[in-house]
């Protein structure tokens, strides 16, 4: 039997994460591949909590089927959530709970892109927007980046020659770059996406994972004192990395008429997203349980981010070049070649699983032009042992 599938698919290949997951079955390997969370942080307790005052107060809302747009009381609570991060004059309605921010980026996707547009992401930039944009036919773009995230005048450039029909960043210790887009630029693409009338979107699933000094404010945050750019900006964020993806919620904002048409998408694909799940994170913010939450995952992932970059320093010296990160759950490690040293990422990868270490090699990450030499570390589900014994083993791959 032969099937004739959608052309659509023709141009996207699987995960080469979740395709690398197939071979950590080896006993006693040390990932750094996932970009999970670590479970052991999760408040099981609060969570719990929470579950059951949504069933005890509200148990036929949150059981019951719901309304596209979200759960009311999930909506407020995001409402309020957001302005405690500087995000002005916010009202739920201005909001929808997504099925992870992952669903926000496919309806994006959905209502904006037609086959051929083109679409500027970072270079490197997270592996499933370069796929799930891929999938409704975007020509996609990549933008350089360095240290403080994409370099403004590049992106300018790029957006006056291609016209594309959304920017797409990871301002805040992106991933995988770890990058932290400087206010200075976070301003200046705000003032672009007025100056070109381009739509910005503003994925920020990691700006709560700070380790000393918060980042800047977002762009939503910021876009109050850029006059008309809250209208070419959609934000997506997600409780994904903060209390648990299990939960899989997220929200996305954004212009008004671009909203309506992201809510009637999401009735085509799932109606709602869980009213239970909402439910549950509603009770939990309002309980006021996140702050207590995220001050125990920050320590914890500082203290492993340290280890990290100490371990690479240690054990690889000047055969690997990166940037400590100030936040998030990833180092991008790129590798020199001093001494004659490995410089390919994927080939570094297949003898790293041999010695019992698993990483993700970069090439995947870029829309464009991939870099070989990179690859990216999580150091957020291993403790500090694990961390110093999988750098060790990685240092005898090469």
């Amino acid at each position: 039997m032969t099937l004739r599938f959608a052309s659509r698919l023709d141009n996207v290949e699987t995960s080469a994460i979740r395709e690398l997951f197939k071979l950590l079955g080896k006993p006693g390997i040390i990932s750094f591949a996932g970009g999970f969370p670590d479970a052991a942080m999760f408040d099981v307790d609060g969570v719990q909590q929470a579950a059951n005052a949504a069933l005890k107060e509200e148990p036929g809302a949150a059981l019951q089927y719901g309304a596209t747009e979200g759960y009311q009381p999930f909506r407020e609570q995001i409402a309020s959530f957001m302005a405690g991060k500087g995000v002005q004059n916010l009202a739920p309605e201005q909001l929808i709970t997504t099925t992870g921010s992952q669903q926000a980026l496919d309806l994006l996707g959905k209502t904006m892109i037609s086959p051929g547009d083109k679409v500027i992401v970072e270079g490197p930039t997270f592996l499933a927007t370069i796929q799930c944009f891929r999938l409704y036919g975007a020509e996609v773009i990549s933008a350089p980046i360095d240290e403080h995230g994409v370099i403004t005048e590049e992106l300018e450039r790029l957006i006056a020659q291609h016209k594309p029909k959304l920017v797409y960043l990871v301002p805040t210790f992106g991933n995988p770059s770890g990058a932290l887009l400087s206010l200075e630029r976070r301003k200046q693409v705000l003032e672009m996406a007025v100056r070109h009338q381009t739509l910005v979107v503003e994925d920020d699933p990691y700006g709560d994972l700070y380790f000393d000094a918060p980042p800047p404010p977002s762009m939503l945050a910021l876009s109050h004192s850029v006059p008309g750019s809250r209208e070419y900006l959609a934000h997506c964020g997600s409780m994904s990395k903060v209390l648990s993806p299990g939960l899989r919620l997220g929200w996305l904002i954004a212009p008004a008429e671009l909203l309506a048409k992201c809510v009637m998408c999401k009735q085509f694909s799932d109606a709602h997203t869980s009213t239970f799940a909402q439910a549950t994170a509603a009770q939990y913010l309002k309980a006021g349980r996140m702050p207590a939450t995220l001050a125990r995952v920050r320590t914890t992932y500082a203290a492993r981010s340290k280890a990290m970059g100490d371990a690479l320093r240690s054990h690889l010296g000047d055969a690997v070049r990166f940037v400590q990160p100030q936040g998030g759950m990833f180092i991008w490690v790129q590798l020199t070649g001093a001494n004659g040293q490995e410089k390919d990422g994927n080939a570094l990868a297949k003898r790293a699983i041999e010695q019992g270490v698993a990483f993700v090699p970069g090439t995947p990450f870029f829309a464009q032009n991939p870099d070989p030499s990179t690859l990216r570390l999580s150091f957020a589900t291993a403790d500090i042992p694990k961390i110093e014994e999988g750098m060790a083993r990685l240092a005898k791959a090469f």
